[in-house]
């Protein structure tokens, strides 16, 4: 069998070694997007080429490893109040066609993630309405997605506020994303995301595993 070549190793030691680490900055350092946490791996081992980098989902496959390693006790119970969490805020936000997605979906969420949401309205002030005639206190941040279709990312509002002790970020996409959800700036296939019926389904399932 021929050997790899001297780069293909080179490239695949350094993509695992940025995964290692971009995995470790999740667990440890609150950094919950995986594209951020690998570009900050990357400067922090000097591997500024980009084509040397892993993919995320490369970078999502070794968190879990560490997580099955150093928080096989915790992680899991936060994981799960999260979903529940998730299961509350759909049916409050019902109206704007929730779905979830992030880390909480992903199954690599932990005490310090924020459950992420995608809301879909036309008329994105209808979201800041919404919270502010229910009294839910929320900051407004914006985050740059690419929705299927477009040519590149734009920003779309996210509003960020906590309750029980959790941290919701609610991003506000037209409803055309419905349709032409956000895509991976890895590879371009729509992001996992699941309506309110796919979340229970998901908690259901879970809960049938645990059980003795």
């Amino acid at each position: 069998m021929p050997r790899p070549a001297p780069n293909a190793q080179r490239g695949s030691r350094e993509r695992q070694l940025i995964a290692q680490e971009a995995a470790r900055l999740v667990r440890e350092s609150g950094i919950h997007d995986l594209d951020q946490a690998r570009r900050k791996a990357a400067s922090r081992l000097g591997i500024h080429d980009e084509a040397l980098w892993p993919r995320q989902a490369q970078v999502e496959e070794v968190l879990r490893e560490q997580q099955r390693l150093f928080d096989a006790h915790a992680q899991p119970a936060a994981l799960r109040q999260r979903r529940e969490s998730a299961v509350q805020a759909m049916q409050f936000l019902q109206a704007f066609q929730p779905r979830l997605g992030g880390a909480v979906l992903a199954g690599t969420a932990d005490a310090s993630t924020p459950v992420v949401l995608h809301l879909h309205c036309d008329d994105p002030d209808a979201v800041q309405r919404f919270l502010h005639d229910q009294r839910v206190p929320a900051e407004a941040r914006t985050s740059l997605l690419q929705l299927a279709g477009h040519a590149s990312r734009q920003p779309y509002p996210r509003w960020e506020f906590a309750a029980d002790g959790i941290a919701f970020e609610l991003i506000v996409l037209p409803e055309d994303a419905l349709r032409h959800p956000p895509v991976s700036s890895d590879d371009g296939k729509p992001l996992p995301r699941a309506t309110l019926a796919q979340l229970r389904q998901l908690l259901a399932g879970a809960q049938g595993q645990s059980a003795p």
